[in-house]
C-alpha cells in the first residue's frame, strides 16, 4: 500500500508489520536486486562495474556526453547533496562545467530513475514558499558508494548521516507508490522564506499529511512545529502528521501527531 498516515492504513500496516533488523548496513548495501538477491556479492566491486557500466553504455551512447570521467565528477557531487536543495550554480562550478549542462546531466538521472526530484508543495495562497526542487537519490547503496563512504558505521556517524537517513525514507516512500501503480506520486516538501519547512507532504483528496524525517530515537512534538504552516492552505485540511524515526514503537506525541518507526513505511 502507499504510504499515508490514516488510521486504516496504520491499522492495516500492523497486521504485517516486519522490523528492520541492521537498517544502516541496509541502507549502506542499498537495493539492487542483485544485492539483494546474492548476499555473498561484492558491493564494491558490483557498484564500480554499474557505475561504468552505466555511464559508457546508456549515458554515452544513448546522451553523448564527451566527458566520462567530468560526468562520473558530477554524479559524486550530486550524491553528496541528496536531501537538499537543487542548486544548479553550485554544482557548475564544482565541476566546471555550464549551468546548461548540469540541467541536461541533471535530467538524464532523473530519466534513468537514479534521482527522483522532489517538488515543493505551492499554492496561490501560500506567497513565501520556496520554488526550488530538492534532490533525492533513489538508492542509498549507490549514493554511499558514490560518497566513498568506506563502512556503515562511518556512514550512520558522518557528517551527512541525517541527509542519508532522510533519502532513505523518501526513497522508500516514493517506492511505495510506484509499486502499487500510482506514476504520479503526491508527495512535496514545503519551506518557505519565513523558516518554516516540513520534510514532507502527502496530499490526498483535500487533505494534506505533514511528515517529518528525523535520525533520533527520541521523537517529540517540537518536532512538529511546523506542521501549522499547513493550516494556511485554503481549500484543504491537514490531517495526521508524522514524525518517522528510529523510535522502537508507535507513538501519538498529540492528538495530530504520531510518531512512527521506519517500518511503518
Amino acid at each position: 500500500m502507499p504510504f499515508i498516515p490514516t488510521d486504516s492504513y496504520i491499522e492495516k500496516r500492523e497486521e504485517k508489520l516486519i522490523p528492520y533488523n541492521g537498517l544502516w548496513p541496509a541502507i549502506f548495501r542499498g537495493y539492487m536486486p542483485e544485492l539483494v538477491f546474492n548476499p555473498e556479492k561484492d558491493r564494491e566491486i558490483f557498484y564500480a562495474s554499474y557505475v561504468q557500466t552505466y555511464i559508457e553504455r546508456d549515458v554515452r551512447q544513448l546522451t553523448q556526453v564527451a566527458n566520462e570521467s567530468l560526468f562520473l565528477k558530477f554524479m559524486i557531487a550530486l550524491s553528496a547533496r541528496s536531501g537538499e536543495l537543487l542548486n544548479y550554480d553550485s554544482i557548475s562550478k564544482d565541476i566546471g562545467v555550464s549551468n546548461d549542462t548540469i540541467k541536461r546531466w541533471v535530467s538524464i538521472l532523473q530519466t534513468s530513475g537514479i534521482i527522483y526530484l522532489l517538488q515543493p508543495y505551492f499554492n496561490n495562497h501560500l506567497k513565501r514558499a520556496i520554488k526550488t526542487p530538492k534532490v533525492y537519490f533513489m538508492d542509498t547503496g549507490l549514493l554511499a558508494y558514490l560518497t566513498k563512504w568506506p563502512t556503515p558505521e562511518t556512514l550512520a556517524n558522518g557528517a551527512k548521516a541525517g541527509n542519508v537517513f532522510e533519502t532513505f525514507i523518501v526513497s522508500e516512500i516514493i517506492k511505495s507508490y510506484l509499486n502499487a501503480g500510482k506514476v504520479n506520486v503526491p508527495i512535496y516538501f514545503y519551506r518557505d522564506q519565513n523558516g518554516r519547512e516540513i520534510d514532507l507532504v502527502i496530499e490526498s483528496a483535500d487533505t494534506l499529511y505533514p511528515v517529518e524525517i528525523k535520525m533520533s530515537a527520541s521523537p517529540n512534538v517540537s518536532m512538529a512545529k511546523h506542521f501549522t504552516a499547513l493550516d494556511d492552505v485554503v481549500g484543504m485540511k491537514r490531517g495526521t502528521g508524522v514524525v518517522l524515526c528510529q523510535y522502537e514503537r508507535k507513538l501519538w506525541l498529540s492528538d495530530k501527531v504520531v510518531s512512527l518507526p521506519v517500518e511503518y513505511i
